[in-house]
């Protein structure tokens, strides 16, 4: 998993500038990611970091929200899920790690959880997050919707 690249805000940009040259590229190496992480079997410590990047992503996105119309909150909505899903694998993990040795009947019951919530993850990525036109749907309305505003302020 590649590290999310740090941002540089262009202080002579507007916002809705600075949406268009920085949101579509977050989206793509979000994809990229996701996809890496979706292909191989996974620690928590690996899903946990991904679920900091899916995080900063949807509250990065948040604070754009006046840039965008109502396709914005559809969007964050999917990052919530993702990032709900992973917060309950964390969870397990955290919960293990601290009483799994005390108590391992219930330490076999929160890695069987976690592997149905793990499983879950990969599902609703594959089927709605990253299904066919996704990502296109998400880079297009980051640099399209905004572009409008940014013409209407050089009118």
């Amino acid at each position: 998993m590649a590290k999310p690249k740090a941002i540089t805000w262009t202080a002579s940009s507007s916002v809705a500038e600075n949406a268009i040259a920085h949101l579509p590229g977050l989206a793509l190496q979000y994809f990229r990611n996701g996809r890496a992480l979706s292909q191989k079997r996974l620690s928590p410590r690996t899903l946990h970091r991904f679920r900091l990047e899916t995080k900063r992503f949807r509250y990065t996105l948040e604070l754009f929200r006046p840039c965008y119309g109502p396709g914005l909150d559809q969007r964050i909505e999917k990052l919530r899920e993702i990032q709900n899903q992973l917060g309950e694998i964390n969870d397990c993990a955290a919960t293990i790690e601290m009483l799994g040795r005390a108590h391992p009947s219930f330490a076999t019951f929160l890695k069987r959880r976690m592997a149905a919530k793990m499983g879950a993850l990969h599902s609703y990525w594959q089927r709605t997050f990253d299904a066919a036109g996704q990502e296109t749907w998400w880079t297009n309305y980051l640099l399209r919707f905004v572009k409008r505003q940014v013409r209407n302020e050089h009118r």
